[in-house]
């Protein structure tokens, strides 16, 4: 064999080492990012839901999936660019406008407590038998894809931020490896949850006592779940918007109210014994949905006030 082809040979080897080595890197950067923005991917998944909930069963999973292209877009063609020029030339934008996200997902979360509590609906539902479906859908599918550009803006920060360390083209591969699979996880599983009814129908019918029960098991438990889900997501918005807000002051130099809430979470964590890592958590995040329902009723009540003076609904 020529010379020549052997070292080419060599050197084809080495690159394919080098590749394989760099994919392994990727693959568990990667893993790493995504675990770490793993409780937003839980609410993103529990906000989801209530989007769709309205639609009769032939359009669930169309919706579905136009939400998902929209994430998608929002991750790949939006946020992506956007994280790495933001991180290479202006790292200090990124932390006002997470906040900024946070104060809308805020803003969302106590308007549709308000709503709940008497206040006047702004949007809305198949109950309301609107006029033009399709402009309905789009409304819907629309205000998701908003709600998650926020949450996926989250989740590209949080997974940025892990691989910081790399190079502009790593961080590139990893964000948009992360962004793909949380987008398939999160709207294959919403997809599975809003067809468990159907699921439960099919299985009614079969001529197992054992499928029979389980299909009677799911039609009655997935009324309650959807409605657990859209209480979940509502709050959802409340401390995932509120804990941006507290992360984002610490950030810029605003220590008291992120200090006093990891505070109380300490508290109760070493007060609390075994059970101190779940209760610590669900006490920093009940203090985070306070301050979002708070922040999110002055924006809503700034916002509605504005809308009345322009004659606007």
């Amino acid at each position: 064999m020529p010379t020549g082809l052997v070292a080419l040979l060599d050197d084809v080897s080495v690159i394919a080492r080098a590749a394989a080595a760099s994919l392994d890197d990727v693959s568990a950067a990667a893993a790493k990012a995504g675990s770490k923005a793993a409780g937003v991917v839980i609410d993103d998944a529990a906000v989801t839901p209530s989007y769709v909930t309205d639609f009769t069963p032939d359009r669930e999973l169309p919706v579905i999936a136009r939400i998902a292209k929209g994430s998608l877009f929002n991750k790949l063609v939006i946020l992506l660019p956007a994280a790495l020029l933001l991180s290479a030339f202006l790292p200090g934008a990124i932390t006002p406008i997470l906040m900024a996200g946070g104060l809308f997902l805020c803003f969302e979360g106590a308007e549709k407590i308000m709503e709940k509590l008497g206040a006047e609906k702004h949007g809305q539902t198949l109950e309301d038998h609107p006029t033009d479906v399709a402009a309905f859908e789009e409304q819907r599918v629309s205000g998701a894809v908003r709600t998650d550009l926020i949450l996926s803006a989250e989740i590209m920060a949080i997974a940025l931020a892990e691989v910081a360390d790399e190079s502009i083209v790593q961080q590139g591969i990893i964000l948009a490896v992360v962004g793909i699979a949380i987008t398939i996880a999160v709207y294959g599983a919403v997809g599975l949850i809003v067809k468990m009814d159907d699921i439960g129908l099919h299985l009614v019918k079969k001529s197992s006592a054992a499928a029979r029960g389980v299909g009677a098991l799911l039609l009655k438990a997935m009324p309650v779940l959807l409605t657990l889900l859209a209480t979940v997501g509502t709050l959802a918005m409340l401390w995932v918007g509120g804990g941006i807000i507290l992360h984002g002051s610490e950030e810029l130099g605003l220590h008291g109210p992120a200090e006093l809430a990891h505070a109380a979470q300490h508290a109760v964590e070493h007060a609390t014994g075994p059970l101190g890592g779940v209760l610590g958590w669900l006490t920093y995040a009940v203090i985070s949905a306070i301050v979002g329902l708070v922040l999110g009723a002055i924006v809503a009540w700034i916002v509605h006030l504005i809308g009345k003076a322009r004659g606007k609904h």
